[in-house]
């Protein structure tokens, strides 16, 4: 059975990410460390006694479509209710629309949660979420003041479409058009797919985002408009009015989270409505739309990425209760009666230990990057700057290291569990079923290495990386001053680690400037994970170095010390792969030819 972490996230955001120091100076208003912990002690009641137990069931049951009716497994939209009761949507929402504008570090917390409990419930709540961002950010006045105050509260939820057959990745193909109505509002025509909650029984109405084409924009995805569609049109008054010209075609049957609603949606058809054509708002500027829509997607960037934490977190604590309980054989050095646990066995140990540093690794670098987003969000000037670049260069790895972690962690939940894993009937399968798709939603983790080297290593001209790894070399210092006997060679590994990423780093900025844009590109997923070790490493002695009073620090050390010891070498690899790796892929590309 999953408990909720209370305790181990309230840690890595106080002492790892820096929420302390913050709370501390008065950064983040009326948050308190009391408050804090109430909060995260509360969601932890709720995921354990409320979401949990309807993970299965929604597993095995699955959404259902009749009629382009959707219904959600059973016991489900009551959940959502009393979450939406609970004040959980409203958590980190601007206060002017009825939220309690908490930090999105706190927001990001809840989440991992909830996705250990329920990936697939969870999903609905956290694209609301993100379309709450985007309208905020760039709807007009009017827009905001109909529509924000309900989906804060979480009477209304929202739903993202964006992707097309055959307009997946590459948006500048879609076909999806808008035209423009006398009265300001626009109708839009065409078919989007993988709509997640396009359609559902959690709330009466569902506020689409939908991306289209206007008859005079450009060619390419900066031709693109963003729309706000409503299932139903809402009154002046903030009542519903007429259905809209939109409903969902069907829904897909998939390998993992069943109990989410993966919709074909359909704008435009003349099902509904006088005239066909789904009515739609523009939010930001005609043609400008995919700015607005990466407001929304960096948010569920970073939301995918707390998946992978949930999911691990949970397949992990699956694996040591079943190692604990499952007798096989006699491990060296067993003294007991019969056979051992299997937890005894020094290769089960291994694995269970690496789930739990992969773990505990990338929940630091979500919350990290949740914590980068709230300075930017709380500064100015060169500061604001600073975060914001800090914000820019973790997202991709907060999205693809943690995502990559949740599904390694899953499989070697399964690998524990033996053949039991393998049945149904234990629920590993579940984790390692629901988690496969976050590697590839919201920008497939190739998408986000893309965008790590491309975009995000070149900021400030290479110097952000640069101070960001001086940053990290000072917690190498610190772990080898502190003459902790418990960390080993801590110090020395973090320090190789660190060493790597700086030559690897280097070595992209000068391909880059000189062009090879290619060669630069076929390191691009070992940087990635390079990042990913490298943070960890750090992230993890950062932890063990702090004395918080509650008698874990030693097990803080040793854990940091196993992936010093034991993980983060593959660094040296990578870096190998980055600098040299490039030439034999050229070569090897032939093959297919």
């Amino acid at each position: 059975m999953y408990k909720s972490p209370v305790e181990e996230i309230a840690f890595t955001l106080k002492h790892v990410t820096g929420l302390q120091e913050a709370m501390e100076h008065g950064r983040l208003g009326e948050l308190t460390e009391d408050l804090l912990d109430a909060i995260l002690a509360e969601a932890g009641r709720f995921a354990d006694e409320e979401v949990a137990p309807l993970a299965d069931n929604g597993d095995k049951q699955g959404a259902r479509i009749k009629d382009g009716v959707v219904t959600t497994p059973d016991g489900w939209a009551d959940l959502y209710k009393r979450w939406a009761e609970g004040g959980w949507n409203a958590l980190a929402c601007p206060a002017d629309y009825g939220g309690q504008h908490l930090p999105q570090s706190l927001y990001m917390a809840t989440l991992e949660l909830w996705n250990a409990c329920s990936m697939a419930f969870t999903l609905g709540p956290a694209l609301t979420i993100g379309a709450i961002e985007a309208i905020n950010a760039h709807g007009s006045d009017a827009l905001k003041n109909k529509y924000l105050p309900k989906m804060v509260s979480g009477e209304w939820m929202g739903s993202m479409n964006l992707t097309e057959p055959g307009a997946g990745t590459d948006l500048g193909s879609m076909k999806t058009r808008a035209e423009r109505r006398p009265d300001g509002t626009y109708r839009i025509f065409g078919q989007k797919i993988y709509i997640t909650y396009g359609e559902h029984d959690f709330t009466d109405n569902i506020i689409h985002l939908v991306l289209a084409r206007l008859p005079d924009g450009p060619r390419g995805s900066k031709g693109i408009s963003l729309f706000l569609v409503p299932k139903f049109l809402v009154n002046d008054d903030g009542s519903m009015g007429a259905r809209n010209d939109v409903f969902c075609h069907s829904i897909e049957h998939k390998l993992g989270i069943h109990g989410s609603p993966t919709c074909t949606m359909i704008y435009g058809d003349g099902k509904f409505g006088d005239e066909p054509g789904a009515i739609g708002w523009l939010i930001g500027e005609e043609h400008n739309g995919l700015a607005a829509m990466f407001t929304m997607m960096n948010n569920e960037r970073l939301g995918v990425g707390m998946q992978g934490v949930g999911v691990a977190e949970a397949a992990t604590q699956k694996a040591v209760q079943y190692a604990k309980d499952r007798l096989q054989g006699r491990a060296p050095g067993w003294k007991g009666e019969g056979m051992s646990p299997i937890i005894e066995h020094p290769d089960v140990a291994r694995t269970l230990v690496t789930m739990k540093a992969l773990t505990q690794g990338s929940r630091a670098i979500t919350y990290a990057c949740a914590y980068a987003i709230d300075m930017a969000s709380l500064t100015e000037g060169d500061e604001k700057r600073h975060w914001q670049e800090r914000a820019n260069l973790l997202t991709p790895i907060a999205k693809s290291f943690p995502t990559d972690t949740g599904l390694e962690v899953a499989s070697h939940g399964i690998q524990v569990h033996g053949g039991m894993g393998f049945i149904e009937e234990t629920g590993a399968a579940r984790y390692f079923r629901d988690i496969r798709i976050a590697p590839i939603y919201e920008g497939t983790n190739g998408v986000q290495a893309a965008d790590l080297v491309g975009r995000k290593l070149t900021q400030s001209g290479g110097n952000h990386v640069r101070g960001f790894i001086a940053e990290l070399r000072e917690i190498a210092a610190n772990v080898r001053a502190s003459n902790l006997p418990g960390f080993g060679n801590t110090a020395a590994k973090i320090e190789a680690s660190l060493d790597d990423l700086a030559e690897a780093s280097e070595w992209l900025l000068s391909a880059l400037a000189a062009g090879k844009v290619a060669e630069a590109s076929a390191g691009a997923t070992a940087y990635q994970r390079l990042w990913g070790l490298a943070l960890s490493g750090c992230y993890l002695a950062k932890g063990g170095l702090v004395d918080a009073g509650d008698g874990e620090q030693q097990n803080r050390i040793a854990l940091c010390r196993f992936a010093a010891e034991n993980l983060i070498a593959e660094t040296a690899a990578l870096k190998d792969r980055i600098i040299n790796g490039a030439d034999a892929l050229a070569a090897a590309r032939a093959i297919f030819a």
